[in-house]
């Protein structure tokens, strides 16, 4: 047979490949797509977007990481964009929107240099040095910070703030921000500050208002006391954190027991009574009067607690019981035979208290907590879980000035500045690098033009008297969103921001924008047709996938034995 004329089919039929320009053209449009979505939610007269997914939740905020994570994006470049946002939201918990608006505008102008057939390494080389320089600049202009400025950490927590929904209450969430941090903050081992956030729990309920949120100064447990005879509240308790059960242990292989009188059943019961017994004696000699055990209580061993007076609570994630011992202090035991009195956990206050209509156990005025929880409360679901997530970039903002301890002036000014440098640094540079360096400084702009848009005022206006201000010598000015007018120092009326979120913002938004550059070939493969694992395409697929031309699905088709 010859096989003049016949196609050879190199990769699965049905491979979509797009090369050259018409790739890059559809990257870069995907990612400004992703890029306009959330840029009107940037700043604090920004709207917000209500999500819908297929069952019907809804989602309203305007957290660009959230809004990102809920759309069910399809396209490959768009999906890097999403990518762009997790990391910000990972690494500094604030900035995300900004992180995508920036990589998108990047984009859109890198779009236009390779109109003018400037190839895309040399873009991407050029975009490289221009945040480094850009990061540069944004450390010389930064001022000095810390768990010690709290003037700093409070305006930092408000600014990130006063663009969401809670910016009514944003000066009592950020003091209670700003609390939860310093109480959870440690030195390490070479004398730097350092914060985890997942030493703050977070508890949701509705019911009150935003205002009714509360910092506790320990734990609350989703439990409620194990018997109605128990005490409700202890003050002054002494806590017994318990990893094992106060049971009787059944045997771990098949044991029999010959009972051959009434008699003996009633040793058996005896002893078992007698163990349990003294199980709760150690507890009562331990000068416990709250007992927090991961596993289960026995029902006789309840009613010796119960006659104790002692307070038990059963069923604990072991996760709570660590961080129950990071703020009373107390050591969690295994054996009961171990317990001292002096490794015993401390708290203020152990309540039984009903919320709504479930009862929670709160551990409160604990010495020095190294575990603490903030208590949201808001009129509905959708309110606290807007709350919550601004409560996150809040206790963010506050742990990266703790741990970085530099902070700059916000409302689009470290932009403003950092372009103004970059646009002098291109001067310095030969080649065409120059044009992608003053490209990204034209990109840095987008964040004071978007900031100026969402408030209805006039792009171009404001960004020359910004640069106006910038030029003589004003670094960190930038324009009221009410009036329009420039402002010269943002610093002096608390409008604050983390360095770092700004850096992390512009190495994010580079390294994105610059993997999309470097795409010139995309090659998408059909999904599976269907047949059994190994079956040669057509073979089990509908018609077309790879069949020849009249041994679709239709008539003719000869019957397969």
């Amino acid at each position: 047979m010859g096989l003049s004329g016949q196609p050879i089919f190199i990769m699965r039929e049905g491979t979509e490949r797009t090369r050259g320009r018409d790739a890059m053209h559809n990257n870069i449009a995907a990612a400004k797509v992703i890029a306009e979505a959330v840029r009107t939610s940037l700043g604090p007269r920004g709207m917000d977007k209500m999500l819908v997914d297929q069952f019907g939740d809804v989602v309203i905020t305007n957290d660009g990481a959230t809004i990102l994570k809920e759309i069910d994006v399809q396209h490959p470049a768009a999906k890097m964009m999403v990518e762009v946002a997790k990391t910000q939201d990972s690494e500094v918990g604030d900035g995300t929107t900004t992180s995508v608006i920036l990589a998108g505008e990047l984009l859109k102008r890198a779009e236009k240099l390779i109109e003018q057939k400037i190839h895309p390494t040399v873009i991407t080389e050029g975009f490289r040095k221009a945040a480094e320089k850009a990061i540069e600049v944004l450390e010389e202009m930064s001022i000095k910070s810390g768990i010690d400025d709290k003037v700093g950490l409070k305006n930092s927590a408000m600014t990130c703030m006063s663009s969401k929904l809670v910016s009514e209450s944003k000066e009592m969430l950020a003091e209670i921000c700003i609390e939860a941090i310093i109480s959870i903050a440690e030195k390490s081992a070479n004398g730097d500050w350092v914060a985890d956030i997942d030493k703050v729990q977070i508890q949701k309920k509705e019911g009150e208002s935003i205002d009714d949120t509360s910092l506790i100064k320990g734990i609350i447990l989703d439990k409620e006391v194990v018997s109605p005879g128990m005490p409700k509240i202890a003050k002054d308790a002494k806590i017994l954190l318990l990893q094992s059960a106060i049971e009787i242990e059944k045997t771990e292989f098949d044991a029999k027991l010959q009972i051959t009188s009434p008699e003996q059943i009633q040793q058996f019961l005896d002893e078992e009574e007698r163990m349990l017994r003294t199980m709760v004696e150690k507890i009562v000699n331990s000068g416990a009067n709250v007992v927090i055990c991961q596993k289960g209580i026995d029902d006789m061993a309840q009613h010796f607690i119960s006659k104790a007076g002692i307070m038990a609570i059963r069923r604990v994630k072991k996760s709570d019981l660590e961080k129950l011992s990071k703020a009373t202090g107390g050591m969690i035991y295994t054996n009961l035979n171990d317990i001292t009195q002096d490794k015993l956990g401390f708290a203020g206050l152990v309540e039984e208290r009903k919320i709504m209509n479930d009862s929670w156990i709160f551990i409160e005025e604990c010495k020095d907590p190294k575990s603490v929880v903030i208590l949201i409360r808001g009129g509905t679901e959708l309110i606290i879980d807007e709350v919550e997530r601004a409560i996150h970039d809040a206790l963010c903002v506050t742990r990266d000035v703790v741990e970085d301890q530099k902070i700059v002036g916000g409302g689009g000014a470290p932009e403003v500045e950092a372009a103004i440098q970059l646009r002098k640094y291109a001067q310095t540079l030969g080649g065409r690098e120059q044009l992608a360096v003053e490209v990204f400084a034209d990109a840095l702009d987008i964040v004071p033009k978007t900031l100026a848009e969402n408030a209805g005022l006039d792009q171009i206006d404001v960004l020359m008297k910004l640069r106006a201000a910038h030029q003589a010598g004003k670094k960190f000015a930038a324009h009221d969103l009410e009036t329009g007018d420039i402002i010269d120092d943002m610093m002096a009326i608390g409008v604050v921001e983390p360095t770092i979120v700004k850096i992390q913002a512009i190495k994010s938004a580079t390294e994105a924008a610059s993997m999309i550059l470097r795409i010139d070939d995309v090659i998408a493969a059909t999904k599976s047709a269907g047949g059994p694992p190994g079956m040669p395409p057509g073979m089990g697929g509908p018609p077309g996938m790879g069949m020849p031309p009249g041994m679709g699905m239709g008539g003719g088709m000869p019957p397969m034995m």
